[in-house]
C-alpha cells in the first residue's frame, strides 16, 4: 500500500500547491473503499479544473540538470496506482485511484 500512499500524497500536494483560486479556502474530500480485489480511493476537490490523465508524460530520460521543474508528481501517481480515473462533476474534480490487493494482504 506504500505505492498508493505515495500517489495520494502527491495528488493532495498538487491540489494544495496548484489548484488554488481566488476566494475562500477550498475543500478536499476523500473516500476509501475496500473492494473484493482492490482498495479504491476517491479524492474530490473544488480546485481549478485539472485532469491529470491529460498531462503530458514526464521525460525521464533527461538528466537532473536538463529536467524542467515540475511534472514528476503526476508521473509518480501514474506509476504508483493500478487504475486511475478522472472526471469533472459540476464545480468539482474527482480522481479515483485503485490498487489491486495481493493474496494474503490484509486491509489493515
Amino acid at each position: 500500500m506504500a505505492r498508493l500512499h505515495l500517489a495520494l500524497e502527491e495528488h493532495l500536494a498538487n491540489i494544495i500547491a496548484h489548484g488554488g483560486k481566488p476566494g475562500p479556502a477550498g475543500s478536499i474530500t476523500m473516500h476509501f473503499a475496500l473492494e473484493p480485489a482492490a482498495l479504491r480511493v476517491e479524492i474530490e476537490d473544488d480546485a481549478l479544473p485539472f485532469n491529470p490523465l491529460e498531462a503530458p508524460a514526464a521525460n525521464t530520460a533527461l538528466s537532473l540538470e536538463e529536467k524542467p521543474l515540475g511534472g514528476l508528481g503526476i508521473h509518480l501517481i501514474r506509476k504508483s496506482v493500478d487504475e486511475l480515473e478522472y472526471r469533472r462533476a459540476g464545480q468539482r474534480n474527482l480522481l479515483v485511484m485503485k490498487n489491486r490487493l495481493t493474496v494474503g494482504m490484509s486491509a489493515g
